[in-house]
């Protein structure tokens, strides 16, 4: 692992910062000053100090957050609006938001320091399947859900395949739950934005063989080892709790 990398995963600073510290002189490895930030080290055996401070490896956190709407999920915001770190507290370490949430959108959101981990969670070439339950004007017809299933086009390009079903609908909303595992900004949106749906509540409820369960608005639990073994084996393709794509 690089230097840089090494100390910023130990929560020592933002890798930014990190590279500064080593540049500046400030950091040591086995003993011997290092200067450069692209320098290799071996987490397991290797001996880091700043400014005679022994830096340890950060213990890496996993946690699900039922987020409410009004929550930025971001770390910071320079508007000083809340974010979703507000909602975590001080537990020792940074931790950042696994993708994003809009501001009005509420649900599941993880949060986590392991960087690897967020990276398998949210490139679509994983293909980890994300769950909404979307509130929608007007009564949405088959034809309509059999597009969002196949793909919508958006001024980003064609979807992927997703899974939708009907869950009710009356003659001024409908209540339809969708699948995907792409994550592009607003994309839940923009699809039923797409079939003259708008949409007027949206709550993701699953992330890969994640669920809320019982989990209230506002709070958040640590995951378990094997739910954290489960995701990252769907992510490698190695688990799934549904067929891929379609129309429900």
């Amino acid at each position: 692992m690089r230097l840089a990398k090494y100390i910023a995963h130990a929560g020592v600073a933002s890798r930014r910062k990190a590279e500064e510290m080593i540049s500046q002189g400030q950091v040591r490895v086995n003993g011997r000053l290092i200067d450069t930030p692209a320098f290799e080290v071996e987490p397991e055996t290797d001996q880091v100090e700043r400014n005679g401070l022994i830096i340890n490896p950060e213990a890496k956190q996993y946690i699900m957050l039922n987020k409410p709407a009004g929550y930025l999920s971001t770390v910071t915001d320079p508007f000083g609006r809340p974010t979703v770190i507000d909602l975590i507290g001080d537990i020792g370490q940074r931790l950042y938001p696994v993708g994003r949430l809009d501001f009005d959108t509420e649900g599941l959101l993880l949060l986590t320091n392991d960087g690897d981990f967020t990276n398998r969670m949210i490139h679509p070439r994983h293909k980890v399947p994300k769950r909404y339950l979307a509130r929608v004007t007007g009564r949405i017809r088959s034809g309509e859900l059999e597009k969002l299933a196949r793909g919508i086009e958006l001024e980003d390009g064609w979807t992927a395949p997703a899974r939708v079903k009907l869950r009710k609908y009356g003659n001024n909303e409908s209540l339809v739950e969708i699948e995907i595992h792409e994550g592009r900004k607003r994309q839940v949106k923009r699809m039923f934005e797409a079939v003259g749906h708008p949409v007027v509540h949206l709550v993701r409820t699953g992330f890969g063989s994640l669920t809320l369960g019982n989990l209230a608005v506002g709070e958040y639990r640590h995951l378990s080892p094997e739910e954290v073994r489960q995701l990252l084996a769907m992510a490698d393709g190695q688990l799934k709790t549904r067929d891929d794509g379609g129309k429900s």
